[in-house]
């Protein structure tokens, strides 16, 4: 009952007819969060200071501008909180995030509706990219939408992690279109919305069935959703919700 008063809540509507091409974030996006976080919870709990250590690091990352050698640097400030050497660090974010994690998400179930909305942008002629802070490789093949890509990037690769203007010019370089022909989507305001409309790009924002309930909304993305079929009723006239 409560995910029908959510569903059927007038949303507003997107102005699709400029739009060539769609991205997508990973992490949040194309599934829920919370679906990892009961997954690894055990795993979070053996390696909590770590993780903590980590986070405080991607912080420094996030605010640190566009870098020629990303890993190197994201090493160095790792080494620091952990108190040994840059190698050590490194080598312990591979094993602990990077490989560690890729188990998690293998019996992850992508967002209801997200799989099916991207094979038809597919198949009706639209351009696909993938742009995610993490490896999108650790995804394995993205629940197959990695076949379906034109171009994937991480913002790691890019040399700067979201929001910065980097990865989302590389983002629109990488899919041969100017920003305002991409519509950018992801669970982020902080990271996926502003750092998209900085970039020139239109946005939607995905929130969580309760926000959306409660009429949570922001003031710059072009379109907030909690369920993919909301979207793509937006791309499809003949878009079938059941």
């Amino acid at each position: 009952m409560f995910w029908f008063l959510v569903y059927n809540i007038t949303v507003d509507k997107l102005d699709v007819s400029t739009i060539k091409g769609v991205a997508f974030d990973i992490d949040g996006t194309l599934y829920r969060t919370w679906k990892l976080n009961v997954r690894m919870s055990f795993y979070f709990l053996r390696h909590c200071f770590f993780f903590l250590k980590y986070g405080l690091v991607r912080n420094i990352m996030h605010r640190a501008g566009t870098l020629p050698d990303f890993v190197q640097v994201q090493a160095d400030e790792m080494a620091k909180k952990l108190r040994t050497t840059p190698q050590e660090a490194r080598a312990r974010m591979d094993k602990v995030i990077y490989k560690g994690l890729e188990k998690y998400f293998r019996k992850i179930k992508p967002c209801g509706g997200s799989v099916e909305f991207i094979r038809r942008l597919k198949a009706d002629g639209y351009k696909l990219a993938l742009l995610s802070d993490f490896p999108p490789e650790q995804k394995g093949d993205v629940w197959g939408i990695k076949d379906l890509c034109d171009f994937i990037i991480g913002s790691e690769e890019a040399g700067a992690l979201k929001p910065s203007l980097t990865p989302f010019r590389k983002l629109a370089e990488g899919m041969a279109l100017p920003p305002e022909q991409i519509l950018y989507v992801g669970n982020s305001h902080k990271y996926d919305v502003v750092g998209s409309k900085n970039a020139g790009m239109k946005s939607a924002w995905l929130i969580s069935p309760v926000a959306r309930f409660f009429g949570r909304k922001s003031e710059i993305a072009d379109f907030t959703f909690c369920h993919y079929n909301q979207l793509a009723e937006n791309f499809f006239e003949d878009y079938d919700r059941n």
